[in-house]
């Protein structure tokens, strides 16, 4: 049975007793307002855990790597003994099913662990050493060393379609906490309550590991007013995202408007297109299709992976359409995450349905209830594609778009589209062989590249690369996702000509913490 929940933000160790009512949960099924009521935090108590903080960095930041570590794997441990808790919670506020808040759960627990031992480690510093040269001629060289440090106390805002995995202890605060930050959490409101049960865990492992208050934060209120002062407010050196393009883009431009700007790691909109060769379907066109039908409806297609554009070729696939298109309309109604969800889904499935060319191959026959979507398959050709960038657009949910054209307008029209996530070619490794030039369009466009298989479902580990060019997310340079997102948080320092005792451990000549380094005598 849930503890009870106060609807109250985290001010570091305290809990804040705002009194404006910034909403409550709200199961989607249903409508039905769950209680308590979640109050926004003022804008006393904002400043509060700014300041909170700001003190913590320079504290937390010296921590070593295993001490730091210690505190991920003790937030790990809170979180799976609340598990139950967590499921109970999560499923009445977004209609998500048991196995997945339990899987989701896992993959939270797991990324903790993932970072403490990359933390342990060490190497991820980059350490440097380039020795004095006394003695060289003309100039002598001096001594230099640098290594990667925290940025400083980082703002996360948490994902609508991930209570747990993007969210309070998600990747964003488990990478930000790794690299050394202090993480002010601004929560959802799309599951306030799951985000209460996984803070308070959060709160029990810093007490329990020692963690200097304000390490730790997370506050209610919205994105709109609470999030935007503490985007604004000069003690946040970073900002982690996954939302609406509209959502990534104004915090984009408020930290850009700051007297010190501020990067913001934003991962906003995909559709992650497909592209199929002759090859694959002749492998068997009926078990494409249903694996394709399996990813886009995954999770009633509220993954920022979703494939929503395929590009198939003319003259061939009519089995694989034939398929698609009675799975589709056998298919049931799903329940979305939230209303305002549902009425982007409806919104964005009838713009396409209204755009000249626009077929629909195939719905669902089923009957949608409150909050729910029912699975759709468009048609389109290439020409007509080509005429509409409203086709390029995200239809969040259940939804995809079929291409149809040559193999080789297929390949002219890649360089065109806009920045994804990911991009997935099906075809024989004699055709990938033959279609390099296809290969290298769709790598420009994606920050992950799939070869017979299809996006949804992202591996957490240490190549993974959860990102994309613009407007994917507002940095192409970066991933959300595995060991190498903790590079957001973090700026190279350079020490020149120090004593050996006061470098950092992982510089000194005696290579203490027995890290890898690049080192140059």
């Amino acid at each position: 049975m849930i503890t009870s929940l106060l609807g109250t933000s985290f001010i570091g160790y305290s809990r804040s007793s705002g009194n404006t009512a910034a909403g409550h949960g709200i199961q989607p099924g249903t409508g039905t307002v769950l209680e308590p009521t979640y109050l926004a935090a003022s804008a006393t108590e904002v400043e509060r855990a700014l300041a909170l903080a700001s003190a913590a960095f320079p504290v937390y930041s010296k921590l070593s790597g295993k001490v730091r570590a210690g505190f991920l794997r003790a937030i790990a441990t809170e979180i799976e003994s609340v598990v139950d808790d967590i499921v109970e919670r999560g499923i009445l506020e977004t209609a998500l099913a048991e196995p997945r808040l339990r899987g989701e759960t896992g993959r939270t627990v797991g990324q903790l662990r993932m970072f403490a031992g990359l933390i342990v480690e060490g190497s991820w510093v980059d350490a440097r050493i380039d020795r004095a040269q006394p003695d060289r001629q003309p100039i002598p060289k001096v001594d230099l060393r640098s290594m990667l440090r925290p940025l400083g106390p980082v703002a996360v805002f948490c994902a609508s379609n991930f209570p747990l995995a993007y969210s309070v202890a998600g990747g964003d605060t488990a990478s930000a906490l790794a690299a050394g930050c202090p993480v002010v959490v601004i929560a959802h409101s799309s599951h306030p309550g799951t985000a209460e049960i996984i803070a308070e865990a959060v709160i029990r492992a810093a007490h329990l590991t020692g963690m200097p208050e304000g390490v730790f934060s997370v506050l209610y209120g919205g994105g709109r007013t609470v999030g935007q002062m503490v985007v604004k407010h000069p003690a946040i050196q970073a900002v982690g995202f996954t939302g609406s393009r509209a959502g990534g883009t104004a915090l984009m431009e408020s930290a850009a408007k700051r007297a010190q700007p501020i990067p913001v790691y934003a991962e906003m909109s995909s559709v992650n297109p497909i592209v199929i060769l002759p090859g694959a379907l002749a492998r068997g066109e009926e078990v494409l299709a249903e694996a394709f039908f399996a990813s886009f409806t995954l999770g009633v297609g509220q993954f920022c992976t979703n494939p929503g554009l395929v590009f198939l070729p003319v003259g061939v696939g009519e089995k694989f359409l034939g398929k698609l298109k009675s799975l589709t309309e056998a298919s049931v109604a799903g329940t979305l995450l939230n209303a305002s969800i549902c009425e982007a889904f409806t919104a964005s499935t009838a713009a396409i349905t209204g755009v000249e060319g626009v077929e629909t191959l195939a719905r669902s026959v089923s009957v949608a209830g409150l909050n729910q979507a029912l699975p759709v398959v468009f048609e389109v050709s290439i020409a007509d594609f080509l005429k509409h960038e409203t086709l390029q657009g995200e239809m969040f949910g259940p939804a995809s778009l079929i291409v149809r054209g040559t193999v080789a307008e297929i390949e002219a029209v890649i360089p065109t589209l806009e920045g994804q996530l990911t991009a997935s070619i099906h075809a024989t490794q004699e055709e990938l062989a033959v279609k390099t030039s296809l290969v290298d369009a769709l790598q420009n466009r994606v920050g992950r590249l799939i070869f017979n298989g299809f996006p949804t479902g992202v591996e957490v580990c240490s190549s993974m690369v959860h990102g994309g060019p613009f407007p994917s997310t507002s940095d192409g340079r970066s991933t959300s996702v595995g060991t190498m997102a903790i590079f957001r948080f973090c700026r190279p320092v350079a020490w020149q000509s120090f004593p050996d005792s006061a470098l950092p451990a992982e510089l000194r000549d005696a290579n203490p913490l027995e890290i890898k380094r690049t080192e140059t005598n």
